[in-house]
């Protein structure tokens, strides 16, 4: 009927190459197969130790290429940025993983259309004024924040000097995220839980799913 795919680790050494050897896997399978059946996946969790400062990330680039990845028609990704553990490669909540995994299957092959299997991801990320302001897609009945304080962590913003420093974030409605980055000159790019352990993403739409991990242009 389909496939289910849990991402292995080895690949992140070869993280440009995953750009194309993703869904050249995917293709070749269906064209061996002689079908378009769907393929769901796991994307890379949380691992190894968090960063106080933003870095570069071969784990990122991987998770990156497979959001990219979802551009192949009948695919689905079950994102578990939030329950990685830092010392185990392997996170031991796999009843979540499949249940996420699940989700698509049920949406997309099973006929509930009405249960939400999609993380949140930016649709739009905008200047207004000295803010930002990062639309999402798949937001169910809204975006929410888990922080027993309300703070929303993880943004963090480069200039065209290709530096990344933390900024302020918060919600604005149903589907915006704000950010305030006053110490960025000239801001071009946006990451959100970008590294091998972003261990403080904790943003979600109203049914429990993390947003996705995701580096963008600001327009």
């Amino acid at each position: 009927r389909g496939v289910i795919w849990y991402q292995g680790e080895n690949n992140t050494n070869r993280a440009k190459e995953y750009y194309h050897l993703f869904p050249a896997m995917i293709n070749d399978w269906r064209k061996k197969w002689g079908k378009d059946f769907p393929f769901y996946w796991v994307q890379l969790a949380n691992y190894m130790d968090a960063v106080e400062v933003p870095s570069e990330s071969l784990w990122a680039q991987v998770r990156e290429a497979q959001t990219q990845t979802l551009s192949l028609p009948h695919t689905g990704q079950a994102v578990i940025i939030d329950i990685g553990e830092a010392k185990d490669i392997h996170p031991k909540n796999k009843q979540e993983v499949g249940r996420r995994l699940a989700l698509h299957a049920l949406h997309n092959d099973y006929g509930f259309s009405d249960v939400v299997c999609e993380s949140p991801m930016p649709k739009t990320v905008r200047r207004v004024q000295d803010k930002i302001v990062v639309q999402f897609d798949n937001v169910a009945d809204g975006l929410i924040v888990k922080n027993k304080y309300g703070y929303l962590m993880s943004f963090a913003v480069a200039g065209n000097d290709g530096v990344y420093k933390w900024v302020q974030a918060k919600v604005a409605g149903k589907d915006r995220v704000v950010l305030s980055c006053p110490d960025v000159i000239d801001p071009v790019s946006v990451r959100y839980a970008w590294g091998d352990n972003p261990d403080d993403a904790n943003l979600y739409n109203s049914v429990g799913l993390p947003a996705t991990p995701f580096e963008i242009k600001i327009e």
